[in-house]
């Protein structure tokens, strides 16, 4: 396979660790919170907003690239 070949299945892996990121992260702003720690649970949410923001784009993106011709 050449390496152009390789660069769509690449963006498509780092999207999905991207994504299994995110989950495993959304996890710590419930358990901060439940220890009494609002405001850093707040932040930690504001900081994952944009991967929301982004994704929307990626997956589009990623469609065009990975599409066969």
């Amino acid at each position: 396979m050449p390496n152009s070949d390789m660069l769509p299945n690449l963006l498509f892996k780092l999207y999905e660790n991207q994504l299994a990121l995110e989950a495993s992260i959304m996890e710590i702003p419930n358990w901060i919170e439940q220890r009494g720690s609002a405001d850093v649970a707040e932040n930690v949410r504001g900081a994952l907003h944009t991967i929301d923001t982004n994704e929307e784009f990626i997956k589009l993106t990623l469609a065009v690239l990975i599409a066969p011709d």
